[in-house]
């Protein structure tokens, strides 16, 4: 008697069910593997479409097997989803799975998928520049916790390099942040998720049936009369260009939602109905990043006047952006144009090749000069001189501390720290992107925002998706049109605040546009702790009246910023501070106290730089805001002041507040400072971390330590640590023991290596802060 195959426990069965019981465990496996240039977007759908086509289609051999759990049915599916996942490493294969091929399951329509914020993304975000074979070797030893030779077997049966296990051991990552992605709450298969369209599906089915009929008559006309010439334009999505198919909200929908950010702005603004004005926006958008255009030749850099020239970064997409040194200048070419720069700032002259797409970024830092994309529109001969461009060309604009750019009511002018600036005259646009956002054209109608006239500007804001765009011309006369990009992704209360709606010739004074719910906003000097914010007056639209905004030119006398308070309607009596760092979209101030003493808070909780304590914090720290990357980079969010310890002087120096100021970018890195403010005398820097998980969410343990002088002239070794350290280790030079927080022991006049350790009251160890490999835990 034979036994029915339904009771038959087959490879493939218990194959299956290993995929349904470890499928979180297998999806963050494929997306760790997965190449970081297909987006999230697509990363997530083929991290499931990899795990779900890892079934093996018949019984048979298993894979490398060994306590791997099922009896070897898991090793079999690891190894068939890293060999889903490597096989799109290469450039065919990341293009035809970015296209969506092959056309498999899961698919996605009308949605847009990523992970939430930190957990796996954030490793993501770790381990972008290694191979993947190096993360998948990571994630099976170091997130899954394989045995290295299990592991290697695996890699090894994939048909991943022999070395990955090897490079995947040197990488460093915090054993916190990895803890945080094994609990539960961190479920890889977890995503968030955003509509593309709403109202308009039903739009574009009737535009459809419209574009199918048209393309029959064409196809009809061209059957008679032949083919036609090829034709130049950007092919659109039908209506993305129409203004009449602007999104545009109602004026009181932020009162009724629960989602308080840019998609509950209403259309404001005197032009709303200029379809024309409307039109030349959504046009200068929809050329300002042709997709096929040629590839540039190699630019031709003007004589350095001073040193040699230094190569940059060359990374690869349509967007790559190149980094330039301290006191150097940046050429970046135009898509199809040869860009020959004038002479050269003092200092080394970098050049910054354009990777593969037509728009290249050049970033540069403080004490630079900048070679950006001047304009896009026809070719102009002539050289470049800071300050002018001709079309077609590159502008040389000087970027270094107290150079003011010449572009009149440019958002981009004004001498700003260490933001690139650029300036055109001509019909041309001048293009300016925030890192990490692309400048294609809108797939979908945008959301407009505004549509005004300021200060002898008109001024288009409209909002797409996960960033906004700012399109601005001269009301009268020609001159250069700009667009500006900015990430907005995630944004809220505070963050979705305020946008920069135009800025003085001189750069010293801007307007803002606030959000529906802001009540009342004034202006306050973050240098002056006792001054109370002066009222702001607005206009019915949302405009402010020209404020005075932070100048780079001279010492650092003033810092001036928005103090904004919400409607009641959406939170009572919320005050909180926006500060201009010459971007699109100003940056939130917070502060965290002391965990202990009168001002104590709960860990992770920042609170609005509003209060006494915050104000005196946010006096001693403003001007150094440009020093930080994150600040020139000009992606950043959000700053945070955290006062982590306090502990008393030797030598009657009285008492000291260690505090670690954080700037949060739209991208999740940030840069860290962290700082000894004694009771008398200026602060001291302890440490200057960049690209840190420290001193935020997933870096709340944090040790720091520094050499301090005392009044009487003797040298201590200082130390202090977070809530959560019970006791500090010195060793080296100096060695020396103490229970809780800090630490205080006699050190040479000479400095010496030394190494500090903390212990955790959860049994754990912390290192010290360096700006190196220091301060993980």
């Amino acid at each position: 008697m034979s036994t029915s195959p339904r009771f038959r426990s087959t490879a493939v069965e218990q194959a299956e069910a290993v995929l349904v019981e470890q499928y979180p465990r297998l999806v963050r496996l494929a997306y760790l593997t997965l190449p970081d240039s297909l987006g999230r977007h697509g990363r997530v759908l083929l991290a499931h479409r990899a795990v779900q086509r890892a079934l093996p289609r018949r019984g048979g051999a298993a894979g490398p097997g060994g306590p791997d759990g099922s009896g070897g049915a898991l090793a079999e599916v690891r190894v068939r989803v890293l060999r889903g996942c490597l096989a799109p490493a290469g450039r065919t294969g990341a293009a035809l799975a970015r296209a969506g091929w092959p056309p498999v399951p899961p698919f996605v329509w009308g949605l847009r998928l990523w992970p939430p914020a930190g957990g796996i993304e954030e490793v993501a975000r770790m381990l972008a520049g290694v191979s993947a074979p190096v993360r998948a070797a990571f994630v099976l030893h170091r997130v899954d916790g394989l045995p290295e030779e299990t592991a290697a077997r695996l890699l090894g049966a994939a048909g991943a390099p022999a070395d990955a296990m090897a490079r995947a051991l040197a990488l460093g990552v915090g054993e916190t942040l990895l803890r945080e992605l094994r609990r539960p709450e961190f479920d890889a298969s977890v995503v968030s998720t955003r509509p593309t369209d709403l109202l308009r599906r039903r739009r574009r089915v009737r535009a459809g049936w419209a574009a199918a009929a048209a393309l029959a008559v064409v196809a009809g006309a061209l059957a008679v009369v032949g083919p036609a010439r090829p034709h130049a334009s950007r092919p659109v999505a039908v209506g993305v260009l129409d203004p009449a198919r602007l999104e545009r909200v109602p004026a009181q929908a932020w009162a009724d939602t629960a989602r308080i950010d840019f998609t509950a702005w209403p259309a404001r603004g005197g032009r709303t109905t200029d379809r024309a004005l409307l039109g030349r926006a959504l046009g200068a958008w929809s050329s300002a990043s042709p997709p096929h255009a040629p590839a540039p030749p190699q630019p031709t850099p003007g004589p350095p006047a001073v040193g040699r020239a230094t190569p940059g970064s060359n990374a690869s997409g349509p967007h790559a952006v190149g980094w330039t040194a301290l006191g150097s200048a940046a050429l970046v070419p135009h898509a199809a144009d040869r860009a020959t720069p004038g002479p050269a700032a003092p200092g080394r002259a970098a050049l910054v090749s354009d990777a593969s797409g037509p728009h290249a970024v050049g970033r540069a830092g403080l004490g630079s000069a900048a070679l950006v994309p001047a304009v896009v529109g026809r070719d102009s001969p002539g050289a470049a001189d800071p300050g002018r461009a001709a079309l077609g060309s590159a502008a040389l604009i000087p970027a270094a501390v107290g150079r003011a750019g010449s572009g009149a009511g440019s958002l981009g002018s004004g001498g700003r720290r260490g933001v690139a600036q650029v300036a055109a005259v001509g019909g041309g646009v001048v293009v300016r992107a925030a890192p990490g956002v692309d400048t294609d054209s809108p797939r979908r109608a945008p959301q407009l925002l505004y549509a005004g006239d300021s200060d002898g500007r008109a001024v288009v804001l409209l909002l797409d998706g996960d960033r906004v765009v700012r399109y601005a011309e001269a009301v009268t006369g020609r001159g250069a049109r700009e667009l500006d990009f900015a990430r907005t992704d995630e944004a809220g209360v505070t963050t979705a605040a305020a946008l920069t709606l135009v800025r003085s010739p001189d750069g010293g004074r801007a307007r803002y546009l606030l959000a529906p719910w802001i009540a009342a906003a004034g202006t306050r000097d973050l240098l002056r702790a006792g001054e109370d914010a002066k009222p702001l007056a607005l206009a019915v639209d949302g405009v402010t009246a020209p404020v005075e905004v932070p100048r780079s030119a001279g010492a650092c006398a003033a810092w001036p910023a928005l103090e904004v308070t919400s409607s009641a309607r959406i939170v009572e009596k919320h005050s909180f501070v926006l500060a201009d760092l010459g971007t699109l979209t100003p940056v939130h101030l917070t502060y965290t106290p002391l965990p202990d003493g009168p001002g104590a808070a709960a860990a992770r909780q920042p609170r609005e730089a509003t209060g006494a304590a915050a104000r005196a914090a946010w006096a001693a720290t403003a001007c150094r805001l440009p020093e930080m990357r994150g600040m020139r980079d000009g992606g950043v969010r959000a700053v945070n002041i955290w006062e982590f310890a306090s502990s008393e002087l030797p030598d009657g120096g009285g008492r000291a507040v260690w505090s670690c100021t954080r700037t949060s970018s739209w991208a999740g890195p940030g840069d860290v400072l962290v700082r000894l403010s004694p009771a008398a005398g200026p602060p001291q820097d302890v440490a200057l971390a960049p690209d840190t998980a420290a001193c935020g969410r997933f870096g709340q343990h944090l040790l720091a330590g520094t050499r301090w002088r005392s009044p009487t002239g003797r040298w201590y070794l200082l130390a202090a640590g977070s809530r959560e350290v019970t006791g500090i280790t010195a060793s080296g030079a100096v060695r020396a023991e103490a229970r809780g927080r800090t630490l205080a022991a006699p050190a040479g006049p000479e400095a010496a290596a030394v190494e500090l350790t903390g212990r955790l009251a959860s049994g754990g160890r912390v290192t010290a802060l360096d700006g190196g490999g220091g301060g993980r835990d």
